[in-house]
């Protein structure tokens, strides 16, 4: 069976405070599940694309919800293996009044330490259209994971897949240079760059559209977006540029997550083909749905959802 989209990277527990405010005064929380990849793996599977996730979680209680969550959203989970010796990642997050927070990372000795380049198959990316890397995985071990992020993307290219790159910049798990200098290397395996503005400015210097485009056009990058949050994005795709405003949100709740519900309605109108507008429009839209429910990963919607919000399919209610 063919696979739209293969995605490599960590999951996490994810603890939501049961109140908003500084977590020091959070007496209880709610167990959830959450990590870049991960988040992007639902993202694109609720869309309904045929999604494959790369990863390694500690063969605890832990691991075992987020492997049991992953396969009942419809993601292929052949490559997450739970592992003797390694606790799976966690993190608490503080979410103040306007949807805005901070996350507290607790992912010392990380299950995906055991991932290697020896764990790469060239039968994963067979009938692959797309792999996704993110900078959050090159952070948690960026002497191994980076090679390993290269091999993945060598082959991928190698089978006929495009390859995306979200730099995800996590200034918790290294300082800017460090993650300048080693995410500017993957840039010259990517085809297609979502980034934030801030991310752009770290990686060259400018946020500037035109600039950015010059710049991804001499990796060989042949589309790129930059999430702007509430001011939009812009985007290009080969010769084509296009910004369009921000969806507003019906609230603001849990910012957390928006970005890779973006990348995920990107990539699928990438793979499907559609019209750069619409593709920029269906991810904004996502953005915005993202945030107005608490949780990481709660507010991403299946393809029905984003259609009815954009008006294209009638909702109908009884």
């Amino acid at each position: 069976m063919s696979t739209d989209v293969i995605t490599i990277g960590d999951a996490m527990v994810t603890f939501n405070p049961s109140h908003h405010g500084p977590m020091r005064f959070a007496s209880s929380f709610e167990r959830k599940a959450g990590g870049a990849e991960f988040n992007f793996a639902l993202g694109c599977a609720r869309l309904g694309l045929q999604t494959r996730w790369i990863s390694r979680l500690g063969n605890d209680e832990f691991g075992k919800y987020i492997r049991n969550y992953a396969r009942g959203e419809g993601i292929d989970v052949r490559d997450v293996k739970l592992l003797d010796g390694y606790p799976t990642s966690l993190n608490f997050k503080e979410i103040s009044e306007d949807g805005s927070g901070r996350t507290f990372y607790y992912r010392e000795n990380s299950p995906t330490q055991a991932l290697t380049e020896k764990s790469l198959t060239e039968e994963t990316f067979s009938n692959c259209k797309l792999l996704h890397i993110s900078g959050v995985f090159a952070a948690i071990d960026p002497v191994k994971n980076i090679p390993l992020l290269k091999k993945a993307a060598i082959m991928a290219k190698n089978a006929g897949a495009l390859v995306s790159f979200d730099p995800n910049i996590r200034l918790k798990l290294w300082d800017k240079a460090e993650a300048k200098e080693k995410l500017t290397e993957l840039l010259n395996y990517a085809d297609v760059l979502l980034t934030g503005d801030e991310e752009a400015d770290l990686l060259f210097d400018t946020h500037e559209t035109r600039e950015v485009i010059k710049i991804c056009q001499s990796y060989g990058i042949s589309s790129a977006a930059i999430k702007k949050g509430e001011k939009g994005a812009v985007a290009f795709h080969e010769e084509e540029v296009i910004e369009t405003a921000a969806v507003p949100p019906s609230k603001v709740v849990d910012t957390v997550g928006a970005g890779d519900g973006f990348d995920a309605g990107f990539i699928y109108g990438l793979i499907h083909q559609w019209p750069l507008g619409r593709i920029l429009n269906i991810a904004n839209t996502i953005g915005s749905m993202v945030v107005s429910v608490s949780g990481d990963n709660e507010g991403l919607p299946e393809l029905e959802d984003v259609l009815v919000k954009l008006g294209e399919k009638e909702l109908i209610e009884r």
